[in-house]
């Protein structure tokens, strides 16, 4: 049995479907809630065995703990615009270290999300290091990215007093990208946002540039496609890598300029891009470039390739955002 908490969400439900497809014989539980969205139709073609609501979680790992092969971690109040900080403290930090501590005590893996939004606005650098002194030293832009970071820190402090599930990775997923995303309103992926603009309208319309390294338009992002995703995780289930956190990125950064010329040419049409003032409200907190140093994922042995972005968007494009029935 595999527990997969925010099963329903992004991230959660492809990775529900990689394990399905390659676990056949395997139950897939998730643990996640619905409220009155259309998230449900995430798990509409996958093959589930149970539904868990988030309260009660730990009593069911308790109820099935023998069956329970590994938790994959992925639920998470994950809009970087949330204002309840109680309510991300309590779902991000607060849930993780209770799972944590569970799957400690009772010898079962554990694989969690953290973010790339823990790297602040970058001048630090994106190495997915484990020195607490390093980790200690960045600062979030916001309180999604703070809480996620808080989360590391304090996982990390418990493995290195020797409280730790017996094998576990924290993931920093960078901007991705993929099918099952539509419930996510304005924090869908900059794809999903801007095709169905640029179908209706002919026109995009990007940020100017707040700082002077970077021209409108040329802030630049490392995007990754979501089945890339879900293959680092499952190949850290399948091998035994070093305990510790992993980026999950292309490695490659690309700007947001490149990005709309690949939506305005699958759509078939000319490119026409404008320019608009970043509203005020998150200049401060505005990230200029992200890229994934993939150096610590390279160094325990995953080797696959990422999908290059202008494949990936054709994928999502082609196959899912522009087709009747888009969930993966």
């Amino acid at each position: 049995m595999f527990i997969v908490t925010g099963g329903a969400g992004f991230i959660g439900s492809n990775l529900v479907k990689a394990l399905s497809d390659k676990f056949k014989e395997e139950k897939i539980v998730v643990i996640d809630s619905f409220g009155s969205d259309e998230k449900w139709q995430n798990l509409s073609k996958k093959a589930i065995w149970d539904l868990v609501t988030p309260d009660a979680a730990l009593s069911y790992l308790e109820n099935h703990e023998s069956q329970i092969k590994a938790v994959f971690h992925l639920g998470a109040i994950s809009s970087t615009m949330e204002s309840d900080v109680d309510l991300i403290i309590r779902t991000n930090f607060r849930l993780t270290v209770d799972l944590w501590s569970w799957c400690s005590t009772t010898n079962v893996p554990f694989f969690y999300a953290s973010s790339a939004a823990t790297y602040g606005d970058g001048s630090l650098g994106f190495s997915d290091t484990t020195s607490l002194d390093k980790l200690g030293k960045l600062r979030p832009l916001n309180a999604y990215g703070w809480s996620k970071h808080l989360t590391d820190l304090r996982l990390l402090s418990m493995a290195q007093e020797g409280f730790h599930p017996p094998r576990w990775a924290g993931f920093k997923f960078f901007n991705v990208y993929g099918p099952n995303e539509y419930h996510k309103e304005g924090q869908k992926s900059l794809i999903a946002t801007f095709l169905p603009i640029a179908k209706e309208k002919g026109i995009l319309s990007l940020f100017k540039s707040n700082h002077l390294d970077y021209q409108d338009g040329e802030q630049k992002r490392d995007f990754v496609w979501v089945g890339d995703c879900s293959d680092v995780l499952i190949w850290f289930y399948e091998n035994s890598a070093p305990n510790g956190l992993y980026n999950i990125g292309s490695g490659v950064a690309v700007s947001f300029n490149t990005l709309a010329q690949l939506i305005f040419e699958n759509l078939k049409q000319t490119p026409n891009i404008r320019y608009i003032h970043m509203p005020q409200s998150i200049s401060d907190k505005y990230q200029n470039f992200t890229q994934a140093d993939l150096s610590s994922l390279r160094k325990v042995g995953y080797t696959k390739e990422m999908t290059p972005l202008k494949e990936g968007v054709r994928l999502y494009i082609q196959d899912y955002l522009l087709t009747q029935d888009p969930y993966r």
